[in-house]
Parts: C-alpha cells; structure tokens; sequence
C-alpha cells in the first residue's frame, strides 16, 4: 500500500469498470514534465514506502530541474519483466540456484519466486544453417530443437516451478516483436489499480516498447533477476533530451533510414545515460511501426530509453493487434486524466532539444562496424572503397606497398583493392569471388520484421525482380526470418511469398538469426574462398548490430540496411555496386535492370499493407502463444520445487556464485598485487567481451566440450550455452577481433601470463586460472565507452569469474558498469583527460588500490588511490553512482544481496 502523501489515490471509471489510480496533478510542477519523468512519478506515488521511496523523492521528481547533473537517487518498480532465451536461461539457472541457496541458509525455496510477472520468449536459438529451400524453415526448427533439448527442458520445468513466469516457445517470434504485438498492456491493470505499464528487460532492445509510450530499457540478467524478486532498480533522475520531429518522410524513404539518421545525430549529441523523448507534430506523422524502429535502436544511440507518448496512433495499432475494446478505451482515457496523451504543439520542459525535419532524410546504410556509422547510399559505394583499405593488405600498381603487407598481397587497381578468386559452385558452375562481394542478405531482426511498410516493400522489390528475371548472386546466402508470424500470414495473403522464394529469401525461421550472430554457415565454397584468400566479403542486413566478428566468422564488414535494400544488395552481390547508379543485372530481353525500375511507390506498398493485414492475423498468431508445438509438449520435464541438476550436462550446470556465501557479507577490502588480464582500446563493446557467436574447436570452450564428449557438429553457439558458467567463462573475452595491447600482434582472447617466466602469450582464460591459483587479482584497463553493446550479463559474470576485480575505464556505457557492479567488481574512471597512455601504463605492472575499504563505513568514496610498482600513481574515480549499487558491491553482488535480503525477511 502506498503512503499516499500527497493524497493521490483516486478512481477512474471507464465503461462499466472501475479503477485506483493515483493522480500525477497532485504534485505540484508535474504538468511541465516530459512524457517519461511523468511515468517515473506515478511509479513514485504508487509504490511509495516512506523508507526507500519517500514523499521526498516524489518532490525531487516534481521539482525536477531539466539542466542540472542527475544527482537524486530513486527506485524505479518495474511492472513486469521481459526475457529472451539467451539471457533468460542464466536467469532461470540463477533463480533455480538461490533456491538451494536459501535452503542451505535455513530460509524457505518457495520465497524464491517472481513478484513481478515475467515472460520470456525463445527467439535467440535458431540458427539458419538452412537457406534457399522451401522447407528451410522445418530443417532449421529441428536442428533448434536437437541442439537445444536440455535447455528447452529446464525453461518447461521453470514454466512449472515458478508462479507468475510464462515462455513464448520457440519458432513464434522475436521477444520486441511479440511484446508490443501482444505482451504489452500499456496501462497495466493489477489487483484494481490501473498505471502505466513499465518493464526492464535482459535484451538491450527492449527500448522497442517505447514507441507504443510503454517506459521500458534493458538491463542485465542479474538487475532482472532481482527485479523479478521485487528490488526496485536504483537510479538517478536522468537528463531527457526532446527530440523534435517536423515535417513527413519523403516517398521512397523508410524507418530505416529514419532511424539511421537519429541514430547518427544522437551518437553526436551524446546521450548516454538519458532518455530520449519524441515531440513535435511530426511524431502524430511517424507511424506506430516507425516509432517501434527508432525505440528498437535506442541502445544504439547510446540512450537508456526512446520514447513516444500515447495518441490516436498508438490505439490504432492497439485495435489492430487485437488488444480488447476495453484495454483500448482505458488505455485512451487514463492518458488523457493523467496527461500523457501527446500534445503536438507542447514543449515540455526538457535537458537538451534536438530537431529533425523528416523531409530531409535520405536513403542511408550503416557500417561497416557500427550502426552510428551513417552513410548516404548514393555514396556507399565510393565510402565502401575507401574503408575496405582498412581490412585488406594493397600494393599499389607500381608494385610498393601501400598498405601493410601480408603474404599475397591484392593488387589495387584505380584505387580499389581487388582479388578475384575463380569458385565452383556445386552444381558445377564457376563465378568470381572478391573483395565487397556480399555473401550474407539477411532480412532480420525486430527492428524492421516488425515493421509492415519496409517488409512489404522488400517483397515488392523481390516481385519486380523475379518479373524481370532477376535473382540473387550465387555467393550470395539470403534468409528471411520475421519477427512474428503474422509477417508470413500476410505475406502469403498479398500472394508476395512465392517471389521472395524466387530470390533465396525463404522463410529459415522466426527468430534473431543473423543480427545476433546465428547467420550459420557460409557454403563451404565460399567460405574456403574467402578463408584461403583472406577476402573482406560483407554482409548486409536488416538488424540493429554490425558490430566486428558479430555477423559471421567469415565476413569482415557488415552493414544496416532496410528490408527493401537487402533485396537489393542480394541482386548486385557487391558492395562496389552502385544500386543507386550501377544495373543490379540484365533482364530476359537483355536490358540492364535498375534500382529505380523494382522499388515500389509508396502507394503500392500502402495499398498491400491496406489490404492484406488484419486483426484476425493478429488474433490467430497470439491465440495460444504460450502452448508450443507438438515438439515443445512433447518434451519431458522434471518435476519439483528445486531443479535435478544433470551432471553431464554441457548446457545446465550449478554456477558457483553463492559457494560459502554466508548470512552476514564479509567487509570490503582494498585491492592490492593486481596483474593486467588486457589493456583494451576505446568502444570495446560486450560483444568484444560477452561469449557469442559458433564455438571453435581450438579454443578453451572447444576444448572444455571435446574433453566433455561433445562432437564439433555439436558444439551449437555461446548463446545456446549460456546456462554452463564452464563454457562461457571459456569464451569471455575470446572475440575474434578483440586486440588486447598486452599481447600485440594478436586476435582474440589472447594475453601475457605474467605467473610464467617470460609472460608468455597464452589464451586469457588458462592465465586468469593461473592468476586465481596463485591469489593474484586481476585488472582491466579499457579506452571510451567500455562495455557499449548489448546488455549482456555475462559480459560482467565472465569478467568476474576470470578473477577480474577491477575495471578502469576512461567512460563507460551505463549497462555494463552498473552490471559490473552487480558482480562484485569495482568500475574506476581514468581522471578526467587521463588516459591509460597519458600515464605511460603499459598493462605489464602491479596495480594497487587503496580507499576501497571506505565502503565499509556505510559511504562512498569520490575516488580510489591507484598506485603500480613503477611508480605510477593517481586518483581513480570511483563509478559507484548510488547507494542501491552501493549496497550490491558490498555484498558482492546483487544476487547476494537479495538472497541475503530474502532471508531476513
């Protein structure tokens, strides 16, 4: 029950129904909040407490100062938990284990439970090793299900152990996609009372929900996991940058390049660590579909959430995806009292304003290694030769180098590096492979599947291209995984599947696929190709993430696109193609073929998405989503409150967080002896550090499953494998593109093991066991923006397992530090315009840390002395922002910290 300090507690009726709410005019300087502090201050009144959340706080809030530094701590309650399968079986692993934890501590398993309701969908696990056929996607689900049977028997056992946790099962969509398809309520409605839906995440781009108004972000497995346990999540009332949208999209134009746009001026503005909020009578012009894009890629800005308010649009799509008429009419009539319905023409008070005419957006990708990296397709082409220099090894025609050698240098003729390779296809015929040849065209991902526009665009594209006698380059590896069924039921309406069949973009599975990595395997031919040749092939797809290794092993660039642009880049087969300028191929008569003669008008593709979507798709898609197929209930599960832990299982396995864990926690010590684990340069994101991706056999993880009777053919993804703390301990760290400046010269999860004479290279995860046998802790020193990317837990439990005790960092992303935290490791800051460089750091020293044990007073020191054994010597800012995180660090840990929590309840 709520304190109700400022007597908000009212009603609200709504057709025969009647709910509590508590009412935002009740306290004073709420009307000039944006949307989003507005949600944050009903959250306030409602769950105030009078110890964590007090009328103080409310007043804080209230009294909001949009230019000053966010300094007032407060506890945000989400209202439910969202979870994909990567992330949420370490979740369910972490859960099942406090359970035992509790028991052994003399406290009741049963408390061990979600407060909060939690769903989760399984969307990260198929991999399209299938592609091109037309039962691609059948082929692909069994694998799924072959590789990952032990995982899917734990989440059924979850599904019945805990109150409250439901899963979506696999091959039914992407997790962002069927949120605001389905999942999402937008005015929650839960023991009477009526709010607004909130929710954190254990994927990044839960900021998808923010385009239907619903304030949501990602967060690590770890926060979630006490979220779902009833922990509110400590946070600093943020800076909200307005972003003002005028104007309308130009014909010809998408979300995609809308949201490239944004994404590139937000990088610039910097937003890290602030919401992001949409205004302006361009937002009534952005459709429902379009504000989901740019919510989607709010990680990529960099913000913690990208929001939109509620409006006519907003219930429009609501009545579309079968949401009942009364959700609807209450959804309409609680943001109209609580003065959260868009007003085109206001100007809330915000921290930073920026301003976008939609007009002047252009057809634009993104790459070859960030999404922030706009590039105006008119120009990709010119950009792609300039930036290809910097993964390949060129001589110039005279014959000098020009670039770094390596052992067969390509030949740059007129300035474009080139190395054609003869391949044979299997059915005998030969074609050209070479540098810029695209070899993955992946329509992919939430971010657009999501969207009907740009899907029906692309299939429209793919028809025109058949009518011509068009069809994919043979290199080319084209999937197509929507994140709903509904796309393929209204697909198949419009009569489009049978075309996009035609271009190899069949159905492989509803699913991530490719923007997360599971692209699968290149044709054998193309890959020994590339591989023999060193080829810096691309990849272009639909998704969010073009980060370095992420897409393929085998490809070196990769670049955003919109779903009608993937189609394109599929026909040309190069990235040295102007699909602007250039023929994409010859038709049956001859004639070259254009970009301009298969991209649709705006009214063709209105007129499908007119026609062809409706809510009885939606209805029947979501009617039974929890069931599963037949494959899905088939599976035998165990029963019980506490989990049977398999011991040969390679997938499940007790992780080692709360061994010895005591009711007390023993008292912070200062760091002292500590070794370098890598010296990292700047934007090393959790992809750099979280396992991911295929599993090689000749690194630690591969060795751990061979050693463990586990086949190569086997050894399915680090995602897949995310509940074996064994396997991903292995893989933290092991990026192939990550250069660690201690072991120069090298690629991956390479270091200097400083416990062997001579500090030979070995592989990161065989030093730090050496270091942890001898008690030596270790250290990461890291450049700007450490640990961007995905909020990935283990990204911080890899890290802490390895014996890291230490981070510093010249800045970090907002996810990762607060994750670290919720590991039990101290996040440092480089003082301010110090670099790891400036003070001549070289990462072969002995660190000390002095000032760390001030925790145990109850405060938190402003900085930590930080000294080496060569003398070096200076102030490290310590990047413990609240007291909430405070509190996780001393426990060591935030799972410590509710356990011990739980049990003194």
């Amino acid at each position: 029950m709520s304190a109700n300090s400022f007597d908000a507690r009212s009603t609200l009726q709504v057709g025969d129904e009647s709910y509590e709410i508590f009412r935002l005019d009740k306290v004073e300087g709420s009307a000039r909040l944006p949307y989003s502090l507005k949600v944050l201050l009903e959250n306030l009144l409602r769950t105030e407490d009078g110890a964590n959340i007090t009328a103080d706080h409310i007043r804080a809030l209230g009294g909001w100062d949009s230019q000053a530094q966010p300094s007032q701590e407060i506890q945000f309650t989400p209202a439910r938990v969202i979870m994909q399968d990567f992330t949420g079986v370490p979740c369910v692993v972490d859960l099942a284990t406090m359970r035992e934890a509790v028991a052994a501590l003399g406290g009741d398993p049963a408390k061990i439970n979600p407060l909060s309701p939690a769903e989760m969908v399984i969307d990260h696990s198929v991999i399209a090793d299938k592609f091109g056929t037309n039962d691609a996607f059948k082929q692909n689900v069994d694998l799924e299900y072959g590789r990952n049977k032990e995982r899917y028997q734990f989440l059924r056992w979850g599904q019945t152990a805990f109150d409250d946790f439901k899963v979506v099962p696999p091959g039914t969509g992407i997790v962002h996609q069927v949120n605001i398809e389905h999942l999402a309520r937008v005015v929650m409605v839960r023991d009477g009372k009526a709010y607004p839906d909130t929710l954190v995440g254990t994927d990044s781009h839960t900021t998808m929900v923010n385009g239907l108004g619903v304030l949501g972000w990602g967060v690590g497995g770890i926060e979630a996991e006490a979220a779902m346990l009833g922990q509110p999540v400590s946070m600093l009332i943020p800076r909200v940058v307005g972003f003002k949208l005028t104007g309308e999209l130009t014909p010809g134009t998408t979300a995609t390049d809308l949201v490239l746009t944004i994404t590139e001026m937000l990088r610039q503005h910097g937003v890290v660590g602030k919401f992001v909020e949409f205004y302006g009578e361009g937002v009534a012009a952005t459709s429902l579909a379009n504000r989901a894009t740019i919510g989607n890629m709010s990680p990529e800005f960099g913000s913690t959430a990208a929001i939109f308010p509620i409006d006519d649009e907003t219930l429009k799509y609501l009545r579309l995806t079968g949401r009942s008429d009364q959700q609807v009419a209450l959804v309409e009539a609680y943001a109209k009292e609580q003065g959260l319905w868009l007003d085109p023409k206001a100007e809330p008070d915000f921290s930073e304003k920026l301003e976008l005419d939609l007009s002047t957006v252009v057809p634009s990708i993104a790459g070859p290694k960030r999404p922030q990296d706009r590039i105006v397709l008119a120009n990709a082409a010119e950009q792609f030769k300039s930036d290809v220099l910097n993964y390949v090894d060129v001589v110039d025609e005279a014959g000098k180098e020009s670039f770094p050698a390596s052992d067969s240098p390509a030949v740059a003729p007129n300035g474009t590096p080139s190395n054609p390779v003869t391949v044979t296809a299997p059915d005998g015929t030969t074609y050209e492979l070479d540098h810029g040849a695209v070899t993955v065209a992946a329509i992919t991902s939430c971010t657009n599947t999501s969207n009907p526009y740009v899907m029906v665009a692309a299939a429209l594209v793919a028809k025109k291209a058949v009518e011509k006698g068009l069809t994919r380059k043979p290199w080319v590896k084209t999937t197509l995984a929507p994140g709903s069924k509904v796309v393929t039921d209204y697909f198949e309406k419009a009569g489009l599947t049978p075309y996009l069949d035609k271009v190899g973009f069949n159905l492989v599975g509803y699913g991530c696929t490719t923007c997360i990595g599971n692209s699968g395997p290149l044709p054998e031919e193309v890959s020994k190709a590339v591989n023999d040749h060193d080829l810096a092939v691309t990849s272009v797809l639909s998704g969010n993430r073009n980060f370095e290794g992420r897409i393929n092993p085998d490809v070196k660039m990769n670049y955003l696109a919109s779903p009608p642009l993937v189609v394109a880049y599929a026909l040309a087969g190069s990235m040295k193609v102007d699909i602007t300028k250039d023929a994409l191929g010859i038709d049956q008569d001859g004639n070259p073929v254009f970009l301009k003669d298969i991209w649709p008008s705006e009214a063709e593709v209105n007129e499908v998405v007119a026609n062809a979507i409706g809510e009885d798709m939606f209805a029947k898609s979501y009617e039974d989503v929890f069931a599963g197929d037949a494959q899905w209930q088939a599976l035998s599960i165990p029963t019980g409150n506490t989990f049977e832990w398999d011991a040969e299982s390679t997938y499940v396995r007790k992780p080692p967080y709360f061994e010895g864990m005591q009711t007390e926690p023993s008292p912070v010590s200062d760091i002292t002896g500590a070794r370098v684990l890598a010296k990292l340069g700047d934007s090393v994101t959790t992809d750099h550090i979280s396992p991911a991706g295929a599993i090689k056999a000749d690194t630690p993880a591969g060795k751990y499953l061979t050693e463990h009777g586990v086949e190569r053919r086997d050894f399915n993804s680090y995602g897949s494998r995310r509940g074996n703390h064994e396997v991903m301990i292995r893989g933290t760290f092991a990026n192939i593109r990550l250069r660690n400046q201690i072991a120069p010269g090298t690629e991956g999860g390479y270091t200097r093991d400083f416990t062997v004479e001579g500090a030979p290279v070995s592989f990161i995860y065989d030093a730090s066991r050496n270091y942890i046998d001898q008690g030596i802790p270790l250290v990461v020193l890291a450049g700007k923006e450490y640990g961007s990317g995905s909020s990935r837990d283990w990204a911080a439990k890899g890290t802490a397992l390895l014996g890291v005790k230490a981070v510093i960092a010249e800045s970090y992303e907002r996810i990762h530090r607060s994750n670290l935290i919720g590991m039990g490791v101290l996040p440092l800051q480089f003082p301010e315009g110090a670099t790891a460089a400036s003070l001549g750091l070289t990462g072969e020293e002995t660190f000390s840390f002095t000032g760390v044990e001030e925790l145990n007073n109850g405060t938190t020191p402003r900085t930590v002395k930080v000294t080496t054994d060569t003398g070096v010597e200076f102030d490290a800012v310590v990047r413990i922002d609240t007291p909430g995180e405070a509190d996780y660090y001393r426990n060591g840990g935030i799972m410590q910290y509710v356990l011990r929590s739980l049990i003194r309840k």
